[in-house]
């Protein structure tokens, strides 16, 4: 099913139900053409445009260079869905209040869900909830990190995440979970170091009835963005992926229509020159 939202943040929303395969498989939607941009047909016949990660990062770089706020708009999308879940969850409807758990890596991708985490700690911690943060990167995105810190996330330590017999007891606490590991840099290799060890202890629970839904930033961690392809199994599913600026094709292909589950695109203003790329294909 595919239909279109407006998100509170003033950005248009498309969203595509994929399918995780716990909550039942869903046909895969393969990306059609041979050329780097291609589209893909939604479950209701909606065509969808989809891209590599190269050509996301070729459309995002004249606004990088003109200081725009990028990853600032991504997060605030980010935040904003994640809101919606939390309204919606059980939790709020007994009146207890959001807890929400950042896996967070190196890089960019680390630093979307940091800054969304930094928006939801300001709402959720004074009203008694949580925002716990649990770095699986060597390089953390500073002001990234800064931000959720003083808005009022916790950081917890790495090690209590990598055992699973810790993690079936500490994950149920938290509501929804951030999966801000590896983002599209990655290149369909694998998880690997702390991102890995995080991921393989997680899955066991992610099963269970009382686990969070997992929100992917961008992409589930362990998936190819181009291809949809994975290396091997240790990959963390989503419940919902939160994609920036443009679909990626590795949630259309491959394995990506069962792991992505339900896909939202925020438009963080780089829709003309993706429109460009298109063109310049065409001719």
């Amino acid at each position: 099913m595919v239909v279109l939202l407006i998100a509170r943040v003033l950005r248009v929303v498309l969203v595509a139900r994929a399918g995780r395969p716990a909550r039942g498989a869903q046909r895969p939607s393969p990306v059609s053409g041979r050329e780097p941009h291609g589209t893909a047909r939604g479950h209701a016949g909606v065509m969808i445009d989809a891209w590599t990660a190269a050509q996301i990062r070729a459309a995002e770089k004249p606004h990088l260079d003109a200081g725009e706020p990028l990853m600032q708009r991504a997060a605030d999308g980010l935040a904003e869905v994640v809101r919606d879940m939390l309204r919606a969850s059980t939790a709020s409807r007994e009146g207890r209040p959001g807890r929400v758990l950042l896996l967070v890596g190196s890089g960019n991708n680390g630093g979307d869900a940091l800054f969304a985490g930094a928006a939801l700690a300001h709402e959720i911690v004074p009203a008694g909830g949580a925002v716990t943060v649990v770095a699986a990167g060597s390089h953390l995105h500073e002001a990234g990190l800064a931000a959720a810190l003083a808005a009022g996330a916790t950081r917890d330590e790495l090690a209590g995440w990598c055992d699973p017999g810790a993690v079936s007891e500490r994950l149920p606490r938290h509501h929804v979970v951030l999966d801000g590991l590896v983002g599209t840099g990655s290149s369909g290799a694998g998880l690997r170091g702390d991102a890995r060890r995080v991921v393989e202890a997680l899955l066991p629970s992610l099963g269970r009835p009382v686990a969070p839904e997992v929100v992917a930033v961008d992409i589930p961690s362990g998936l190819d963005p181009d291809d949809g392809s994975v290396a091997d199994d240790v990959v963390l599913p989503a419940d919902v992926t939160v994609t920036f600026g443009g679909c990626k094709a590795g949630l259309l292909r491959g394995r990506g229509p069962a792991l992505a589950g339900r896909i939202v695109l925020i438009d963080i203003g780089i829709g003309a020159d993706l429109a460009g790329l298109a063109r310049e294909e065409s001719e």
